[in-house]
């Protein structure tokens, strides 16, 4: 079975992607998946994930711990099966890097429904539950969704 290779994308790679990915990375443990995340701006390279998303995170059983925050590159669109990006605006600014149709057909937002997942940055705790709530549920389409493929 061939490895199903997935990056989470948002801004700074240090709320919603590692969060999505940690998700993601415990989902599929048992499965043939490898997961990654990045961030469009290069604000936070080398830093862990928020303090917030690495607490909710653990009250969930999942650790982000040993994540560091790096920049989407465009030899990610090589690299990568699956990009996730969590929002919009994160969405047109991979695609703008993309050089064919086959590295666009390639990017989704995360939610299949085509919402955004909020940045919970500039809010408190509940915000990165809430986040969190929404990316497992996403997860779970997802991987449903790939191993019906």
């Amino acid at each position: 079975m061939e490895t199903t290779k997935v990056l989470m994308v948002c801004l700074g790679n240090i709320c919603r992607s590692p969060l999505a990915q940690g998700i993601f990375e415990e989902k599929t443990k048992n499965l043939s998946f490898q997961v990654d995340s990045a961030g469009t701006a290069g604000y936070h390279i080398g830093s862990a994930p928020d303090h917030r998303s690495i607490a909710v995170a653990l009250n969930h059983g999942i650790d982000l711990r040993n994540q560091k925050a790096r920049k989407f590159e465009s030899c990610d669109f090589d690299k990568f099966d699956y990009i996730f990006v969590m929002d919009k605006s994160n969405y047109k600014d991979v695609l703008a890097l993309a050089t064919s149709v086959e590295m666009a057909k390639k990017v989704h937002l995360f939610l299949p429904n085509g919402n955004e997942v909020p940045d919970p940055y500039y809010g408190d705790t509940e915000g990165f539950e809430h986040c969190f709530k929404l990316l497992n549920e996403a997860s779970e389409y997802w991987i449903k969704n790939m191993e019906n493929e």
